[in-house]
């Protein structure tokens, strides 16, 4: 290479000398580039975030922003920050936009598992419109307005299947005495109450409603001679087991009647009676529903099995319930209870059995309460040598399921 060649190579930058500040500048753009997208399309998520609130404008220029929750009837349930969960009557509003999603329901109409689309809604003039994303939007005055449902409870208590283990509530009670003196007494009572009830919430007319209850009291108290005679006097034992259970499944024809299948079991040793058996279905009627009370009454035919201790004989019957069942919230959230029913046997006259029970529940701590319950079951026909009657009066604790 000529001294002139090599001056000439030297004299030129290298290659990645050259090509380096263009990578520079493409790697800034295509980073720029980059950032920008992703805040474009971070931009609506943001955006969606934060809906805009619900708004209600009453008849004297008032407004209220926050979340509608739902209507019923005449009135809806509005949510806001500075006033909390208030109830508004339809005739105190001039207008009312809400963002979510809900579901209108007209008086008289037969809520089915048929889905309606839910939409946004909107109020003036008296009337409701449902903006449904894929049809006309509806409208339903305000007086033939029955309910405003969310999407989301709607699904729920409407449209879907629950499993049989969900929707279940109720109480656990459990009580005991123990004596240890001139006589050794015992005496445990445990006791179960379920309800499920479809729709689960109280705005909604019930579609079905299923209940299981089981209660059990044991008892032994043992009386020594005192003072002890020569020869020895055995010592005295009296033993007290009273079993109940039963289970009931309600099927609605309207918001107060309805048909019902069931079927019960009972043990009660003071009347000799191994195992009584109830199988049957009949007819309710919800004669009273309300905030705070609600009284049923109901009538079934049967077929009634009574096995009892020898040498009575067992008894098959055909026979019916007719019953009531009435409980009341009274101030201080005390529960009144009472319940009484009727079992004849129409095959067997004198074989008429009854039951009637009464109980108060005083709230104590949060999710217990002293329970306060007199039941009397009453077996005209009991086994030979036996009673027929059988009393109980019990206190105890109760717990109240989530």
């Amino acid at each position: 290479m000529t001294v002139n060649q090599k001056a000439n190579t030297l004299g030129r930058p290298a290659a990645w000398r050259l090509l380096f500040p263009s990578l520079i500048s493409s790697f800034l753009v295509l980073t720029l580039s980059f950032s920008g997208v992703q805040a474009v399309a971070e931009a609506p998520q943001a955006a969606a975030a934060k809906p805009a609130p619900d708004v209600i404008v009453f008849k004297n220029g008032d407004q209220l922003t926050g979340t509608l929750e739902r209507g019923v009837g005449d009135s809806v349930v509005f949510k806001s920050d500075v006033v909390g969960e208030i109830t508004v009557s339809i005739d105190k509003i001039k207008e009312l936009r809400a963002n979510g999603g809900f579901v209108a329901l007209k008086k008289q109409e037969k809520v089915t598992r048929t889905s309606k689309e839910a939409g946004k809604i909107t109020y003036a003039d008296n009337a409701i419109t449902v903006a449904s994303p894929s049809g006309a939007p509806e409208t339903v005055p305000a007086k033939d307005l029955a309910f405003l449902i969310d999407a989301a409870t709607y699904t729920k208590e409407v449209t879907a299947n629950p499993g049989i283990w969900s929707g279940w509530n109720g109480t656990v009670t459990g009580g005991a005495t123990l004596i240890r003196s001139t006589q050794d007494g015992t005496n445990l009572t445990a006791g179960l109450s379920l309800i499920r009830a479809i729709p689960s919430v109280p705005f909604l007319p019930a579609r079905t409603r299923t209940t299981f209850d089981l209660l059990e009291t044991y008892g032994k108290l043992t009386q020594p001679t005192i003072p002890q005679t020569t020869p020895p006097t055995p010592t005295s034992i009296a033993k007290t087991n009273i079993f109940h259970t039963d289970f009931e499944h309600d099927k609605y024809f309207s918001a107060r009647v309805y048909a019902l299948g069931e079927l019960s079991f009972d043990h009660n040793f003071s009347q000799g009676l191994n195992l009584q058996q109830i199988y049957g279905g009949g007819l309710g009627w919800t004669v009273v529903t309300n905030a705070k009370q609600e009284l049923d009454v109901k009538a079934d035919i049967h077929y009634e099995r009574q096995n009892f201790q020898p040498p009575t004989m067992s008894a098959d019957l055909v026979g019916s319930t007719i019953a009531e069942m009435y409980h009341r919230t009274l101030p201080g959230k005390l529960l009144f209870t009472e319940s009484g029913s009727i079992i004849p046997a129409w095959n067997i006259l004198a074989d008429y059995s009854a039951l009637g029970t009464v109980g108060l529940q005083l709230p104590t701590y949060k999710r217990l309460a002293v329970n306060i319950n007199a039941s009397d079951n009453f077996l005209n026909d009991p086994a030979v040598g036996y009673k027929k009657n059988s009393f109980q009066f019990v206190t105890g604790l109760t717990y109240t399921l989530p």
